[in-house]
């Protein structure tokens, strides 16, 4: 079986990103998929554009991604946008929306935010209707290869990781062979969690990806201690816009508006 690291949000927070690329590298995990949200509120969001260019196999596009490459008025996202340049924010605004996995039979469907767009939030306590959307083909994700609808999503985007199994409806009831339903889990975030946890957080997936039969897979949540008082420091030092909002952030595990 093949393992498969999956990280969201780092958020310019490098100390946080180095942590989780050494677990990964522990663990001899070998490949690494990006769900989006490489930039903003930490201070190193350049380094981790070049860094996770560097090492994932497959990045998506997140909401702060794509919103850093539009006009800037405040203070903080000018000073993101000089950080970046205009070679990287180029990279930023043209990567792909989802990427598909076929994992031990299974189609996984991997998008920052939701399938209908990278500023569409589907929140851990959302409706049923709302998570089904998100295994729905659309304008955004396109079709799978054969037509298919994912039977597993993971996302980013909240930045509180969670697992839940929603089931089918277009499944018939007492159908000899029928699945066991759709999954649906948020990965977390390596750079700003929100659960309340100021520990990276990314996830593991494990399973066949030779082939197409039906196999055992794994996802795994995994959490990570860094420097945090490091990662301030550098904050400050940069002397980036909304430092103390950033601090609050990552020392308590919680979102600060």
């Amino acid at each position: 079986m093949e393992k498969i690291a999956i990280i969201s949000d780092i958020h310019g927070n490098l100390p946080a990103l180095e942590a989780v690329l050494l677990d990964i590298e522990r663990r001899g995990i070998k490949r690494i998929i990006c769900l989006g949200d490489l930039v903003g509120k930490g201070p190193d969001s350049a380094a981790v554009v070049d860094r996770i260019k560097e090492i994932c196999e497959s990045v998506v596009q997140g909401n702060w991604d794509l919103g850093i490459t539009l006009p800037q008025e405040q203070p903080a996202g000018l000073w993101h946008q000089q950080q970046l340049g205009e070679e990287r924010l180029a990279y930023l605004e043209q990567l792909p929306f989802s990427v598909d996995l076929h994992v031990s039979g299974k189609l996984f469907r991997l998008f920052h935010a939701s399938a209908k767009s990278v500023y569409h939030r589907v929140k851990r306590k959302a409706s049923k209707e709302e998570r089904l959307a998100m295994f729905q083909n659309t304008v955004m994700t396109g079709a799978s290869t054969d037509g298919k609808q994912p039977d597993i999503v993971g996302y980013g985007d909240i930045h509180i990781p969670y697992l839940i199994t929603i089931k089918n409806p277009s499944e018939k009831r007492h159908v000899k062979h029928a699945s066991s339903g759709l999954m649906l889990f948020n990965v977390g975030s390596v750079g700003t969690p929100y659960d309340g946890i100021p520990q990276a957080c990314y996830c593991v997936l494990e399973g066949e990806t030779e082939g197409n039969a039906q196999a055992g897979f794994a996802i795994q949540f995994v959490r990570v201690p860094y420097d945090i008082e490091f990662a301030v420091r550098l904050a400050y030092a940069a002397q980036m816009p909304e430092s103390q909002r950033y601090e609050l952030e990552i020392t308590t595990g919680l979102v600060h508006k």
